[in-house]
């Protein structure tokens, strides 16, 4: 997604004219197959790191513009979201100590990252799903100004046909409507490539798959969403759903997601795939293409096949076959998607090291993957994997379930120890990544289980902000030392800073669950409810969830107690007794503006409503207790 000429619309001719191009470009690349034009017996490896910019506050900080403008390295790239930033190191010989110089490397560069950020007052968060991201911070605002991101977000919404829905069910439940592609946002990632042979694709490709539910497993970093306990590897979901162009009749026809595992295996070659893909799914985008493939093969030139990885690029494979051209030599590479953003670099190099010894361990014991393990299971253990990490139930070669833990401590690890000494990595650098998973598996302490288990270590201490905030601000603090997720302490509270950040705007304080009333139902409702649960306001909506009232406490009871609420002409509607004349604010109003809003108009509550929905409320009671700690900390002082 790197081209700059990308076409943000394109009409039919132009259409037609791309579509050659790219059908084109699968000709070629099959003669550069059948003709041995592509490398073979090389093995080289490449990552890309995706990760979040946050602010002194620990939400998110949308400064990736300013930040690319200052640092100047090729290698540092923008992502859809103005708070992300990809860095891509350059490809090394899979052999020797390409791990150690893997992690070496990145550090460095993340370490150019991070000076120049705090210049601009943020800091570097390497997770799958930031804690501290809202709703509001996924909008068009935030998306980095580019014609090939914009033409992204139109291109699938049109095929879309309406909103982007996300629901995701965990230990609790996540439902959300957008308008646009920015859930992408969302999720940063920590992608592996691993460069094959043309006669070795197929083979090694399918064991790609049949690896990529257990080293998921071991992997695991993104729990939480928008407040959320979900997935233990959430980006699965959301990746899968904010790119889904699938409208209601994919229901009945059975219309592939373009981002997928897969439906069955490689039989010979990565032709397959591309072939695949393109008889699948529509071109969302376009460009000139200035080459003509066959002629460049003519001249003993290796092709680009622009239209081909344009085309490619918006195929979402969690393991990608991807073709590309260094030093004017074509190649075959097999990219990892699925792996999250951290923990820590050594955590993720130690991930790669896994995934690479699993690919060569594996390639050497086992001809042929299918004759022992079917399609339906490999994906099975891949979703399960992503459901629960290391206490997924998984199946392999035996048919028996066996938990993640057990498969990968007894049988994954040693494979991948011999897969790596196979590819001749140095045998220190063997014990240094391969000990660190199995560290992380046998202690059963993933970046997800960190997550989860600080969070609940917090309990009730602050608000859910303050909470999310913490965990944030104590990933960057332990990122900084480098050590591995098994050697980290739990978050606490106060590692964010204090609570004040956490009550700049009522959107980090407000109530959302909330208990409202139809304004067909009887008074008697409200009643109860505000016995029930001892609160003062029950808001009033439609069917739609639109505010239309609201009954506060001493205006309900001057009611009753009126002759009109005593009489015996049976239960009062609702729409009786309530206000219609509300003042309302959104979720981004700062504090002191909802302070005075309820000063001016001498209210105790103000309703939260986003798009004419009512979203959340704050009281009295929430400006008391912030009040409370205020008073607090300078009593302390």
């Amino acid at each position: 997604m790197g081209d700059k000429d990308i076409r943000l619309e394109l009409d039919s001719s132009e259409l037609r004219v791309f579509t050659q191009a790219l059908l084109k470009d699968v000709r070629a690349l099959e003669q550069l197959l059948q003709g041995d034009r592509i490398e073979s017996g090389v093995r080289r490896i490449g990552l890309e790191q995706e990760l979040f910019l946050v602010d002194d506050m620990w939400r998110p900080a949308p400064i990736a513009v300013e930040a690319l403008e200052r640092i100047e390295d090729p290698r540092v790239t923008s992502e859809i979201g103005r708070f992300n930033l990809e860095c891509n190191l350059e490809p090394l010989l899979f052999g020797g100590n390409c791990l150690r110089l893997m992690e070496n490397r990145l550090n460095d560069l993340l370490g150019t990252v991070r000076k120049t950020v705090r210049d601009l007052g943020a800091e570097v968060a390497l997770i799958g799903i930031l804690p501290t991201l809202r709703k509001s911070d996924l909008t068009m605002e935030n998306m980095v100004p580019a014609d090939r991101y914009y033409a992204l977000n139109e291109a699938l919404t049109r095929l879309r046909g309406g909103s982007y829905e996300l629901r995701i069910k965990g230990t609790d439940e996540l439902r959300v409507t957008h308008d646009t592609v920015m859930l992408e946002a969302a999720n940063a990632s920590f992608q592996v490539h691993f460069q094959v042979g043309p006669e070795e694709f197929a083979k090694l490709y399918n064991i790609a798959m049949t690896v990529t539910g257990p080293v998921l497993a071991a992997a695991v970093n993104s729990p939480l969403m928008l407040g959320r306990r979900l997935w233990a590897e959430t980006r699965i979901a959301v990746f899968q759903q904010s790119v889904d162009t699938r409208s209601a009749i994919s229901e009945i026809r059975d219309v592939p997601a373009r981002v997928s595992f897969g439906r069955e295996w490689v039989d010979e070659s990565a032709i397959e795939i591309f072939k695949s893909d393109v008889s699948r799914f529509r071109v969302l985008l376009g460009r000139e293409i200035d080459e003509d493939p066959f002629e460049m093969m003519e001249q003993g030139r290796a092709p680009s096949l622009k239209a081909l990885q344009l085309f490619n690029s918006t195929v979402y494979r969690w393991n990608r076959a991807c073709y590309g051209v260094s030093d004017e030599v074509a190649h075959l590479r097999i990219e990892n998607r699925v792996l999250p953003s951290g923990p820590s670099v050594r955590d993720e190099v130690a991930n790669a090291a896994f995934w690479f010894g699993l690919l060569s361990g594996l390639a050497e014991e086992v001809e042929d993957i299918r004759e022992v393990i079917d399609f339906d299971t490999v994906y099975k253990n891949f979703l399960a994997a992503a459901r629960h990490g290391l206490e997924a139930q998984l199946v392999w070669f035996d048919g028996e379930p066996v938990t993640a833990q057990k498969l990968i401590c007894d049988t994954l690890l040693p494979l991948a120890r011999r897969g790596l000494e196979v590819g001749g990595i140095d045998a220190a650098d063997i014990e240094r990544y391969l000990d660190t998973v199995e560290a992380r598996v046998d202690s059963l302490r993933t970046g997800s289980r960190w997550q989860l288990h600080s969070l609940a270590n917090m309990g009730e201490k602050g608000t859910l902000e303050e909470r999310m905030a913490a965990l944030v601000a104590a990933t960057v603090e332990r990122q900084r030392h480098g050590r591995p997720i098994h050697e980290w302490g739990r978050a606490e509270i106060g590692e964010a800073g204090g609570w004040k950040p956490s009550y700049l705007r009522v959107e980090q304080y407000m109530s959302t669950d909330l208990l409202t009333v139809n304004e067909e139902e009887a008074i008697d409702l409200v009643v109860n409810l505000m016995d029930w649960h001892r609160i003062h306001h029950v808001p009033v909506e439609d069917n739609e969830h639109r505010l239309v009232g609201l009954v506060s406490h001493r205006p309900l009871l001057r009611f009753l107690a009126s002759d009109e609420g005593r009489g015996e002409e049976g239960p009062v509607p609702v729409s009786q007794v309530m206000a219609t004349d509300l003042i309302t604010v959104d979720p981004e109003t700062s504090t002191l503006d909802a302070i005075d809003e309820m000063r001016r108009h001498r209210i105790s509550c103000l309703p939260v409503v986003k798009d004419d929905r009512l979203i959340g409320i704050v009281t009295e009671r929430d400006f008391m207790r912030i009040a409370g700690q205020l008073l607090e900390e300078m009593l302390r002082e």
